[in-house]
């Protein structure tokens, strides 16, 4: 059982993640509501509202499936004009800012549901299509669910319109990096709760190592698998390399402080997740490589644009001053409190090295990068003296002091 639930827990992100899930899930809805409507209508009150209400009737079968053949064709149409919007977008987003931002657009959720209700409405349309008979006793036609077809393309049309416009304003770049920053910072207030700085992690030398099960990146681990088999057996591990480190098969990606049989360590091994791509969800920092990387695109000469990376910069700003004030919480107990997890987390300088130091070391000869990274580090430095923060603002200012100044105009 435990296997199973672990099994669940891997693969649960992926089937959630995927493009194609709320789009099915909503198409099934759709199948279900129009079964319910059908029936109805072929009920004893269907039937009565119909013989109520004239203009709810249709006599004719065959104005029922043109109507009916015509909003399917519409429709379609209209989902494929709304998926090649997309893939345009995704191939634009990636050539100019990055394709690691791709799951950004990919993963959103709005765009999925529209595109939910058009495969929704074709479901819809193609199941009273085929519920319209030419019975001996007369004709049977859905009348009610086939105006209720007629009223969802006329939402599907207005859907439509407003997702011209959701989808020009989504790839802003403003737009793309904002919410970068707010999936990360969302993920970050989870992890990051504690206000006490964070003490170092020591490995145990005489414990058994845990092997990787497979190569890939390190993106985490099931907790309280975890935390139960620590408990059940009487341990702590020390988990030794960052989130979204690459791992090998067989090389050792935690420790436990005593000696475990081979069956316990592949137990504990199980509990690590090692996948083929990243996320923020499962590694904030994946977030910081993000922006960075949007950042160093913007800087590259076919591209240009260094107010972008100015906004990728405020973007990290807010970050790191969140990780500054907030430690990552590196240790994690069982429900009697004693600690049995402890895991390796970035530090402060880290974190602003790896995702500063590369856009100065693309925009350096950047007036405009100079002057806001300038503005960034003499901050950070009043707040934090030392390590990565101070050196950089020692570099900017050289830079700044040599520049060359544009010489007085002469009368």
């Amino acid at each position: 059982m435990k296997k199973i639930s672990l099994w669940i827990d891997r693969y649960y992100r992926k089937i959630v993640g995927s493009i194609a899930f709320y789009p099915a899930i909503i198409a099934v809805c759709f199948l279900i509501f129009s079964i319910v409507m059908v029936a109805f209508d072929f009920s004893a009150t269907g039937k009565e509202l119909k013989a109520g209400w004239k203009w709810l009737s249709l006599k004719d079968a065959g104005t029922a499936r043109s109507i009916i053949s015509t909003v399917t064709g519409s429709i379609i149409s209209l989902a494929v004009f709304s998926f090649s919007m997309v893939l345009i977008i995704l191939n634009q987003t990636a050539s100019q800012l990055s394709n690691r931002i791709l799951d950004e657009l990919i993963g959103n959720r709005f765009q999925q549901i529209v595109l939910g209700i058009y495969i929704g409405t074709i479901v819809f349309a193609l199941y009273l299509m085929s519920t319209i008979r030419d019975l001996d006793s007369g004709i049977s036609i859905p009348a009610i669910s086939t105006y209720i077809l007629i009223l969802l393309t006329i939402v599907d049309i207005f859907l439509f319109l407003y997702f011209l416009h959701y989808i020009t304003q989504s790839v802003k770049y403003q737009v793309l990096i904002k919410r970068i920053e707010n999936e990360t910072m969302a993920v970050m207030s989870g992890c990051c709760s504690t206000t006490q700085p964070r003490t170092a992690t020591n490995f145990p030398d005489g414990g058994s190592k845990v092997l990787a099960t497979k190569d890939g990146i390190y993106e985490g681990y099931n907790k309280d698998f975890l935390i139960e088999i620590c408990k059940r057996e009487k341990i702590t591990v020390h988990i030794e390399v960052f989130r979204g480190t690459f791992v090998f098969k067989d090389l050792a990606i935690a420790t436990s402080e005593k000696p475990l049989s081979e069956k316990t360590q592949k137990e504990i091994g199980r509990a690590f997740y090692i996948l083929d791509e990243e996320s923020i969800n499962n590694n904030f920092f994946y977030g910081f490589r993000q922006l960075t990387e949007v950042a160093m695109k913007a800087l590259s000469p076919g591209i240009n644009d260094p107010a972008t990376a100015v906004q990728c910069i405020r973007s990290l700003y807010k970050l790191l001053e969140y990780t500054r004030l907030h430690p990552t919480k590196s240790s994690f107990a069982d429900k009697e409190g004693t600690d049995r997890i402890f895991t390796a987390e970035r530090s402060y300088d880290y974190m602003f090295a790896e995702a500063i130091y590369p856009i100065w070391d693309y925009g350096k000869e950047d007036r405009i990068i100079q002057d806001e990274l300038y503005s960034i580090t003499r901050h950070l430095k009043d707040l934090d003296s030392g390590g990565a923060v101070s050196q950089l603002y020692l570099q900017v200012a050289m830079a700044k002091n040599n520049r060359t100044l544009p010489s007085s105009p002469t009368s």
